[in-house]
């Protein structure tokens, strides 16, 4: 279940407007890779020692993958890319590494992923506080 706060926000477009409630979800804990591990090890015949080895591999290796400019797609979890942001130049030979400013990871969802997180697969209880 999925626990709902009422958090008042301004309109930016609208500074002396009345603040409106949205909801916000509660975070209910955090999940880590020595838990994962644990789940996965239940929920298998491999020990959680081997699926901790593995995920950490996993995501070495996604690491290395996206620093060689390939796009990362986990079927039924989702893709992985990156992409920069940079400052414009006026003409391509001015554009140099001294333009790019940061670097992003972007994560896309699989459809299957989100499908099992949908409106009808949750429910909710709002915060009354």
């Amino acid at each position: 279940m999925l626990i709902i706060n009422k958090v008042a926000r301004p309109n930016p477009q609208d500074t002396s407007a009345d603040n409106k409630f949205y909801a916000q979800i509660k975070a209910s804990g955090k999940t880590d890779l020595e838990r994962l591990a644990f789940l996965v090890s239940n929920q298998s015949t491999v020990r959680e020692g081997d699926c901790y080895a593995v995920i950490l591999s996993l995501i070495h290796n996604i690491i290395d993958e996206l620093k060689q400019g390939r796009t990362v797609k986990l079927d039924k979890l989702g893709t992985f890319k990156l992409s920069v942001r940079s400052e414009g130049a006026t003409t391509k030979s001015e554009l140099t590494q001294t333009n790019i400013k940061s670097l992003h990871v972007h994560f896309l969802p699989d459809k299957r992923l989100k499908n099992n997180l949908n409106l009808g697969t949750v429910t909710f209880a709002i915060n009354q506080s």
